[in-house]
């Protein structure tokens, strides 16, 4: 949520600015500014409601604005109204401090009433013209020193936060703090930048440093200094980032979101091929051996959104394969409920940022309990990768629209890779099925590609036809229920049909009441001992009027006497259909979306990273 991109060089600054903006529109927004100054002149402020577009075209893609040292600021609204005043950056009336904020604060009410005492007013509504104003009080109070002011403000604030400000008598450089939202410096040569993710950095540099929660630093030109909380110098240490550039950038295809469809085979074949050596699961790079292993007896999966689908199909998995007792927890109530954790308990955290508010906060729970943690993240040096005890990266590569297909397969298959190897250490499998499970696993990408080639047409013809459905039902048994939950969200969060997602065998009990005629049901069948309960539940809604799509293997051909849609899937190991079976309904969401004309990489109100309750 929110997006900040900072420079300071010998470069015309707002271009820049803007570029890095563009590559963090996936992290959702509502509203965009920049603030840019030459020199010790006051910095110029500019911002727009809505589209980045209107941003550019106000400052004539930037350059309108001269200046070598700015910031810029994509929001998300939390406090106050998407509008041009709520607009980020914030500045005090004489533009003595100018900063932008990602995250909440939390006791911005208090702080607030405490600076009008002080004599301060303010024009907005958001927490963060409070924390700019808050800055500004320590920094005309207590000696005019930035490292100093923000220190002071840093231990009053609560909430989370990343912060970047310029003060007036400080040109040319950027001052930024950090809690709990994500932050990169990057580092070049005569220039230095900073940043709410990767993307934003690639074209201008690889070099990077990750800041730390309650650490602050100045930026120069080409020179970073990080400090502590107590204002004294740390020293970090600089990553070379690996990505491909292109990865971030669409190749082609008419949104991210497709072309994240298709890096799924690759995406998946990275994950195994990671831990895969010799043909056996190694998951030392992770710090799990297999005492650590056996010592497990119960497992905890906390997640949020389509990680927390994820988990519900690796619950099935781990269960059927290791026969480790698997309870999933949505992260934002997981932290709230005081949870009991037993001595033998571990819990896996997933997260494809890594940086996931209510997960972090699950994350620090289970430590302050002292029981073990995973993590299963896509970013690698991401705060969750930091603090958890164990990490396993999956190997997505940088996912820029909002609604994740390719980090979903990757934590799908990181979660198989886990299945079996606990299995194995556990004594529930032996070489022979062992081998024959990561075979399997090794034919995903293959089989995965095979989907998108024989059923994309069909369903693009199928979207067109049923874009104006005003009510969605997917249903599912076992691990199909799992599939059908992200299916389910994939179509209402980029298509905005109502949409819901039920285990078949519960519909007699309330929801089959709203089915009627022309609403669409979606049933996924993959697992043969559930197949005749599921054409049962079929049957019972077809009579009702249902117009009805399965989602099936290759074979279940019979399935066409009862549907009026049918989408076939290569046959697989049973609790590996997931991997293959979410791939028709994220093109049929993708479709959706497309024939309704809409914004499919960045749907309103949504945000790519949620790093906020």
């Amino acid at each position: 949520m929110c997006g900040i991109v900072g420079y300071t060089g010998d470069k015309q600054a707002a271009p820049i600015l803007l570029a890095g903006l563009e590559k963090l529109e996936y992290r959702g927004y509502d509203s965009a500014g920049l603030a840019v100054r030459k020199g010790k002149s006051l910095p110029e402020i500019v911002k727009a409601k809505g589209r980045l577009i209107a941003l550019k075209e106000k400052t004539n893609a930037g350059k309108a604005i001269h200046g070598n040292c700015g910031i810029g600021h994509t929001r998300w609204a939390t406090h106050g109204e998407p509008s041009e005043l709520n607009a980020h950056p914030h500045a005090t009336e004489d533009r003595e401090v100018v900063g932008v904020h990602n995250g909440i604060i939390e006791n911005y009410q208090e702080l607030r009433e405490k600076l009008i005492k002080k004599g301060y007013s303010f024009y907005s509504d958001t927490d963060t013209e409070v924390a700019v104003k808050l800055v500004h009080y320590y920094y005309e109070n207590y000696g005019q020193n930035p490292i100093d002011s923000l220190a002071r403000a840093m231990t009053r604030i609560r909430g989370t936060y990343a912060l970047a400000f310029m003060f007036k008598e400080y040109p040319e450089e950027i001052y930024v703090a950090r809690q709990d939202n994500p932050m990169i410096l990057g580092q070049g040569v005569g220039e230095t930048f900073v940043a709410s993710d990767v993307p934003a950095l690639l074209p201008y540099t690889r070099q990077v440093y990750y800041i730390g929660n309650q650490e602050m630093a100045r930026l120069h030109k080409g020179e970073i200094t990080f400090y502590n909380i107590d204002q004294e110098v740390i020293e970090k240490e600089l990553i070379e980032i690996k990505w491909d550039a292109e990865a971030a950038e669409k190749g082609g295809y008419e949104h991210f979101m497709m072309k994240e469809i298709y890096e799924q085979p690759r995406a998946v074949r990275d994950t195994v091929n990671a831990v895969l050596k010799n043909g056996r699961i190694d998951l030392s790079d992770a710090g799990l051996d297999e005492k650590t292993i056996r010592s497990i007896g119960r497992i905890y999966i906390v997640a949020c959104g389509s990680a927390y689908h994820a988990g519900v199909a690796m619950q099935y998995v781990m269960e059927e394969l290791a026969r480790i007792p698997v309870r999933v927890e949505l992260a934002s109530e997981f932290r709230y409920r005081n949870p009991i954790l037993e001595e033998n308990s571990f819990v896996i955290i997933i997260s494809q940022s890594g940086e996931t508010a209510d997960s972090l906060a699950a994350l620090r729970l289970s430590k302050e309990q002292k029981i073990p943690t995973l993590a299963i993240v896509n970013v690698v040096g991401s705060t969750i990768a930091r603090e958890a005890d164990h990490v396993f990266y999956t190997l997505a590569g940088p996912e820029i629209a909002v609604a994740t297909t390719k980090a979903y397969s990757a934590q799908l298959i990181a979660g198989n890779l886990l299945s079996i190897q606990f299995a194995y250490a556990k004594g529930k499998l032996d070489e022979k099925r062992y081998k024959e499970l990561i075979e399997a696993l090794q034919k995903l990408p293959e089989q995965i590609q095979k989907v998108l080639d024989d059923e994309k047409e069909r369903i693009q013809w199928f979207a067109s036809k049923y874009a104006n459905a005003k009510d969605v039902f997917f249903i599912g048994r076992g691990i199909d229920y799992a599939v059908g939950m992200e299916g389910s969200l994939k179509l209402k969060e980029i298509s905005y049909i109502h949409s819901e997602a039920y285990a078949a065998g519960e519909l007699k009990h309330g929801t089959i009441s709203l089915i009627e005629d022309g609403i669409l049901v979606v049933s996924v069948l993959t697992q043969k001992e559930l197949y005749e309960k599921m054409i049962s539940n079929m049957v019972e809604v077809k009579c009702r009027g249902a117009y009805l799509v399965a989602v099936t293997m290759a074979g279940n051909y019979k399935v066409e006497d009862t549907v009026n849609f049918a989408l076939y899937i290569p046959e697989t190991e049973e609790c590996f259909t997931p991997s293959l079976a979410v791939i028709p309904l994220q093109l049929l969401g993708y479709y959706v979306s497309v024939s309704k004309g809409l914004d499919v990489d960045k749907p309103r109100n949504l945000a790519k990273s949620v790093t906020v309750e």
